[in-house]
């Protein structure tokens, strides 16, 4: 979503929060061990400073203004709304809103998390808190929320029932006062709400999201008895189609490969066929949490206009994902297999985040003439990785400082295939590197020229990128 926060909400607006079922204390360390890893600190810090609002065991907070919470979290308006919005698309908050004579009156109600066998067992969020935290460290959570099985095949249930220990009062038995009394004690009223802590957040897609009717189209009733897509299932579907990118058409294989004995879609063998599925098209590796794009929380040009080329290099590259770069340094057609999955092998396996591959992409193929070295790229990106490198700017300062080692490598791999044959060859580095390398550079020669062409042309194709990501961020 790309609305402009200000036309959304503005300081004075006013807000109350409201809480849809008791907040716990355990529900607090599912928000951190859980949630945090997928939202941010930040989003995560917004919901914990609207809970705070709440008195205990309260479902209603006091009104106040959103410059009070923008001096509570000491963020501005614009970064309260992108955090809102990542609560709202999780499934931890909804938002109301109320316009009177001018006055605007939002109600935030937050839903607790999921419990840890629901989030575990979701199908979405714990295949991204996979990726986010890595196999060890998941292991490590989930065993934290879990505990042994008791074999209780050997015990018998000897529980007794509520008439085996009560007995029940006749009418006519209560005293007069309470059967007068007692008229509309027990009538349901309508401007009360009961204190329950059953109510949990789940994660909704727009209706939008996935074309069940071209989905259904594609399915007889020789395959499938159509009355098998129950909600139940269709909510699974939509949820598998938006985290591995399955279109409606090859659904339909994925679901007829879940079937169980009965001809039934099993939610389980459906996750199983649609990760099978994915993983044939893709390789091993699952998809990534990454929005594709540099995460906010690792954006230092967020908040800033650029003021140097550098400056709006580092925008282009904290708002562009991966793959868009690629398709730009190849004039706009798709980038090979091969190239997406290097890439993603190496977001997956170095934990780098996606700014911090676009520096590198772009300092690879400015270094190597276009070309996307494999090793080249890897030694790259698991140098970053020891480092710790989260940042474009910190990927592009660490370049600058380890050019020449840089160089090395590529040198000692031209050494091993010319195998001696002496070849001279100027490489050309990008514009942000040092000036002391710009000071060593001789005069270009027509290789170098042309190269230089190469380069003024990924310039102006990245400027007009940046142009349409500024329109469309208007729209």
């Amino acid at each position: 979503m790309k609305e402009q926060h200000w036309k959304e909400m503005i300081p004075v607006d006013r807000y109350v929060v409201r809480s849809n079922g008791i907040l716990q204390e355990y529900d607090r360390k599912i928000l951190t061990m859980l949630y945090q890893p997928l939202v941010g600190t930040m989003c995560f810090g917004l919901y914990m400073t609207l809970w705070s609002e709440l008195e205990q065991d309260r479902l209603w907070g006091k009104e106040s203004t959103h410059h009070h919470l923008m001096s509570m979290m000491q963020i501005n308006l614009k970064a309260i709304y992108h955090e809102r919005l990542k609560l709202e698309g999780i499934g931890l908050l909804k938002t109301y809103i109320k316009e009177e004579d001018d006055v605007r009156v939002f109600i935030y109600e937050l839903i607790p998390p999921l419990t840890p066998h629901q989030f575990f067992n979701d199908g979405v969020l714990n295949v991204y808190l996979y990726n986010r935290l890595g196999k060890s460290i998941f292991q490590k959570v989930k065993n934290y929320f879990s505990d042994s099985l008791v074999d209780d095949q050997s015990f018998k249930d000897v529980t007794h029932s509520f008439n085996d220990v009560f007995k029940s009062v006749k009418a006519t038995e209560l005293a007069p006062s309470f059967q007068s009394e007692s008229k509309d004690v027990f009538s349901p009223d309508a401007q009360t709400d009961f204190m329950d802590s059953s109510k949990r957040a789940s994660i909704e897609m727009s209706l939008d999201s996935f074309d069940f009717d071209l989905f259904l189209a594609g399915l007889t009733d020789s395959m499938i008895s159509k009355r098998s897509i129950t909600s139940k299932v269709k909510q699974a579907i939509e949820k598998l189609a938006f985290l591995y990118g399955i279109d409606p058409l090859q659904m339909k294989n994925v679901v007829l490969d879940s079937l169980n004995e009965n001809d039934q879609v099993d939610i389980e063998l459906l996750r199983k066929a649609a990760q099978s599925f994915y993983q044939f098209e893709n390789g091993e590796a699952l998809p990534n949490l990454s929005e594709q794009i540099q995460p906010p929380m690792l954006r230092t040009m967020q908040e800033k206009q650029p003021q140097t080329k550098e400056e709006q290099l580092i925008q282009q590259l904290e708002v562009t994902s991966p793959r868009q770069l690629l398709i730009e340094f190849s004039g706009g057609a798709e980038p090979s297999k091969a190239d997406l999955q290097m890439i993603e092998e190496v977001m997956f396996n170095q934990k780098l985040s996606p700014g911090v591959v676009n520096v590198l992409i772009y300092y690879v193929m400015l270094r190597s003439d276009m070309k996307l070295s494999k090793s080249y790229v890897e030694k790259i990106a698991g140098h970053w990785a020891r480092k710790k490198v989260q940042t474009v700017q910190d990927a592009m300062n660490l370049a600058k400082n380890e050019q020449k080692e840089y160089q090395n490598w590529t040198e000692a791999k031209q050494n091993k295939k010319t195998a001696g044959r002496k070849i001279v060859r100027k490489e050309m580095v990008p514009e942000w590197l040092s000036d002391e390398e710009k000071e060593e550079k001789k005069q270009p020669s027509k290789e170098v020229d042309g190269f230089e062409e190469e380069k003024r042309k990924l310039q102006e194709e990245l400027k007009q990128l940046d142009q349409e990501l500024k329109q469309k961020h208007k729209e």
